[in-house]
């Protein structure tokens, strides 16, 4: 099904320096790991390449330091067919983030330095509005500040575009940016953060969810890992299974594949419902290959999985 409208991104590029071990190590210790690698990474270019990968019409907002890792960014999204639309900021730094993977496991901790990102700022949302305004989706996250992101939910929502915050990494938010989301795609932690209910279960997220759309968000859908998503909002509350690909080798990224997912389908025109399962087949898949941004797979993937 050919895309109907363009999908708009703000968020954070940043190098992922991923790290593989038995264990963490404590404070003061020194461990040998058993791999490395460099790649691309940042939830909202993961996103943007997830989306590019699958065939959306997809434009990425960001700033860049003028360094190696920056050279890394556009390469990236070149390759996944994602346009640009990048603040050059040669005063500060392309971000990278610390990513231990536990081996048994494949689970996963992460520190992130956004680096250039850091500095985007409502002003910079207000240079790029006409992109914002053209768009039929557009989506956010919390790496870069709250304000930026807030500034350009405001933008999407005056012009009837549909809007999507991925609260992460949780974090306090503005009562303001609610009633300016369409959806909220957070995951257990976050939604824990964000209503101050635990979920353990479908039933949990289904009590938080409310907390939220009483907030005002339209659509709320919180991502439950191996238990797949439950969307929740007005005249809907379906719990979709999680769809696997194979054995799992990496969380990491699989939240920001299900989000690219989320989104590109919405752009489609898909019904919301059958919008989250094609996101939980592409997080399906991402999760079977190691890496965020490489782990991401193409329509064609998906498509083959939803049809088994």
């Amino acid at each position: 099904m050919p895309v109907q409208k363009p999908v708009v991104i703000l968020g954070v590029f940043v190098a992922d320096t991923a790290y593989r071990a038995a264990r963490q190590p404590r404070l003061g210790e020194t461990i040998l790991g058993n791999d490395f690698k460099l790649g691309p990474g940042g939830k909202g270019s993961n996103q943007a390449v997830a989306a590019g990968r699958l065939g959306a019409d997809v434009t990425f907002m960001t700033r860049l330091g003028l360094d190696a890792f920056g050279d890394m960014a556009r390469s990236t999204w070149s390759a996944a067919g994602v346009a640009q639309a990048v603040i050059d900021t040669p005063e500060s730094y392309t971000g990278a983030a610390y990513i231990f993977v536990e081996e048994g496991s494949g689970n996963n901790a992460i520190i992130v330095a956004p680096g250039a990102a850091r500095l985007i700022s409502p002003a910079d949302i207000d240079a790029h509005a006409d992109l914002i305004r053209k768009a039929g989706v557009f989506v956010t996250q919390l790496e870069q500040p709250i304000d930026a992101a807030q500034r350009a939910l405001e933008l999407a929502r005056a012009a009837g575009v549909t809007t999507i915050l991925n609260p992460a990494p949780a974090a306090a938010l503005p009562d303001a940016i609610f009633a300016l989301c369409d959806y909220v795609t957070p995951n257990e932690t976050e939604t824990e953060e964000l209503t101050g209910l635990k979920v353990a279960t479908v039933e949990d997220a289904r009590r938080a969810a409310d907390v939220l759309i009483g907030k005002g968000v339209g659509t709320v859908i919180v991502t439950l890992g191996e238990k797949g998503a439950l969307i929740h909002g007005k005249g809907v509350s379906e719990h979709v299974p999680a769809i696997s690909a194979g054995p799992v080798v990496e969380t990491t990224g699989a939240g920001d594949a299900f989000n690219g997912g989320f989104a590109t389908a919405l752009a489609r025109a898909v019904a919301p419902v059958e919008a989250v399962r094609f996101a939980c087949a592409v997080a399906g898949i991402s999760v079977t290959r190691p890496g965020t941004a490489p782990s991401m797979p193409t329509l064609d993937e998906v498509e083959r999985l939803l049809a088994r």
